[in-house]
């Protein structure tokens, strides 16, 4: 029986990109679909304390691909989100690209209609984003990042991990992810990242 993990992401994240590829590895080993939603590093951090301005500044503009990925789903289903972020996390972390026609570009790669651009500075859909992003985080409290996936009663930050695992590699993390996070009263593994995130 397919199994679905439902996996909330913000564009800008390089990490959750780097799990977002992971997961699609783990597709092609286990019986296993991923459903796509979206969060927002914008509203995860407001409010914090501590922040620098650079940070600030960054989650001010990381508010646009994510409200284009929520008027997108809301225009034209659950199923465009995948081909927009591939789209979008192609250009952000492959190609370190910040230049606004990135998100243009990205919509036209998906066939979707260039109009949708305008919600990147809209707030009308901010509702709508709150409740995908507040879907997400709700199991697993507010004290971590993105990506969340939650499958089966269980619910989780991460994995964390770069490179990307690539075939019975990515199969066996996700075995283990599933063994801990099924383990009742299990709630943290963690260790200091030595790495930064490598895209290979």
């Amino acid at each position: 029986m397919t199994e679905t993990a439902h996996f909330w992401f913000d564009p800008l994240c390089p990490w959750a990109w780097i799990t977002s590829r992971w997961m699609l590895e783990v597709e092609k080993v286990r019986d296993v679909r991923t459903q796509w939603h979206v969060m927002s590093l914008t509203l995860l951090n407001s409010g914090r304390e501590g922040l620098s301005d650079e940070y600030r500044a960054l989650m001010e503009k990381a508010l646009g691909p994510v409200r284009v990925c929520i008027a997108a789903e809301q225009e034209h289903g659950n199923d465009v989100l995948l081909p927009l972020y591939s789209a979008l996390g192609s250009r952000i972390h492959l190609q370190q690209r910040k230049d606004p026609e990135l998100i243009t570009e990205s919509l036209r790669d998906c066939g979707l209609p260039a109009d949708l651009r305008a919600a990147a500075e809209s707030n009308a859909l901010d509702d709508v984003l709150q409740q995908s992003h507040d879907a997400g985080m709700e199991p697993v409290g507010q004290d971590v990042g993105t990506p969340v996936i939650h499958v089966g009663s269980a619910a989780f930050f991460g994995p964390v991990v770069t490179p990307c695992p690539k075939g019975e590699a990515a199969g066996t993390l996700w075995d283990g992810v599933l063994l801990v996070t099924g383990t009742e009263g299990f709630f943290e593994l963690k260790r200091s990242r030595t790495s930064r995130p490598s895209f290979e």
